[in-house]
């Protein structure tokens, strides 16, 4: 899930009211020279307005057949729609989640010209590692390096990236460290990079009850637990962080067979003990941890995105992260979506994807 300090500072900046508008029509991929030339501006076209999000049927639709690449210390499992020389973007998935939650974003996509990329994240369906002895290691750096060794295992020199929750984290990392490998940039709950001193610090009760799972996780009775209720865990939180979607059981049972992974419930429990400072990382990569800790800027084009109702983030116009966004920069509030924007609000997250990439 999303980073608690992000959360507590959303706490502290409150909800602001937004007004609705109506969705605009998709249009196709910009080129390469009106993206430049958007890029010199101070704000994207609708910047603070927020955008009412249609529901999204349940059920149906799947990827085709996945393919697999050797990427790094793993061979990543991933789906891929649209022209295969089309303008690349790149979906990623939170937790506990997988690709699935842009089975409805990818075709609308590729239907515009892009080229999509949706992978499986390390511990999480067909993707694995190729060594049985390789430390299983979610820090933050380690998986957005999964994801800048897929770009070049698959040749991709740039592309726009969107994800919501581990997936925001990782394209907002990605953006800030490697700018020169992200076109533009749609983050569900904004800027979630996670500074690991600042996490030491208690938030507010009220900021605190959320994250339950990350407290249990800490815990062996809790490693233990998740391991032997990983589908039933995880269809808990689908209904607590996502109130208003109706999922049904097949969507999520196609979800569920990525959570089989014997990597899973290693990866995620060392995901979240890691950001509490309760295990450590992979020295190779203090180096960019310290650079992720002072919170660098994000500077390349960016649409942030936030669900109404999504019980990390308060609604509101961004303005809890807004600084850390120093290029051409739009926020939206989706009404009445949760926390999982792009499987509840397929066409509105498609159009961000699309609409940042005029910027």
């Amino acid at each position: 899930m999303i980073d608690r300090r992000t959360f507590g500072k959303a706490i502290g900046a409150g909800a602001a009211g937004t007004a609705a508008a109506s969705l605009t029509g998709l249009s196709g991929p910009s080129s390469a020279a009106a993206s430049s030339a958007a890029a010199s501006s101070s704000s994207g076209p609708g910047a603070d307005r927020a955008a009412t999000a249609p529901a999204s049927p349940t059920g149906g639709g799947s990827f085709p057949a996945l393919k697999q690449v050797k990427a790094g210390e793993l061979t990543i499992g991933y789906a891929e729609a649209g022209p295969a020389h089309g303008p690349a973007v790149i979906l990623l998935h939170g937790w506990p989640y997988d690709i699935h939650s842009y089975v409805e974003v990818a075709p609308l996509l590729a239907a515009r010209g892009y080229r999509v990329i949706v992978p499986h994240l390390r511990g999480h369906g067909t993707t694995s590692f190729r060594s049985p002895k390789t430390f299983r290691n979610a820090q933050q750096s380690v998986i957005a390096l999964d994801i800048i060794a897929l770009l070049n295992a698959l040749k991709i020199e740039k592309a726009v990236f969107g994800g919501f929750d581990w997936g925001s984290r990782t394209a907002d990392i990605i953006a800030a460290l490697w700018p020169e490998r992200c076109e533009a940039l749609v983050s569900v709950t904004g800027y979630l990079i996670t500074n690991r001193e600042k996490n030491k610090l208690p938030l507010p009760p009220s900021a605190e009850w959320a994250w339950w799972y990350q407290y249990y996780f800490a815990t062996e009775r809790g490693a233990l637990g998740f391991e032997e209720h990983r589908h039933d865990f995880a269809k808990l939180i689908w209904r607590n962080v996502s109130p208003t979607w109706n999922f049904d059981d097949a969507t999520f049972d196609r979800t569920a067979a990525a959570f089989d992974n014997p990597d899973y419930v290693p990866i995620v429990v060392h995901n979240y003990r890691w950001r509490l400072g309760l295990a450590k990382g992979d020295p190779r990569y203090d180096r960019l941890e310290a650079r992720l800790a002072a919170a660098p800027d994000i500077a390349v084009p960016t649409i942030t995105l936030d669900g109404e109702l999504d019980p990390f983030t308060p609604a509101g116009e961004g303005a809890a992260y807004r600084d850390k966004f120093t290029g051409p920069y739009d926020h939206r509030t989706l009404k009445g979506i949760g926390h999982n924007v792009p499987q509840e609000a397929p066409e509105a997250f498609a159009e961000a994807v699309l609409d940042v990439d005029r910027f």
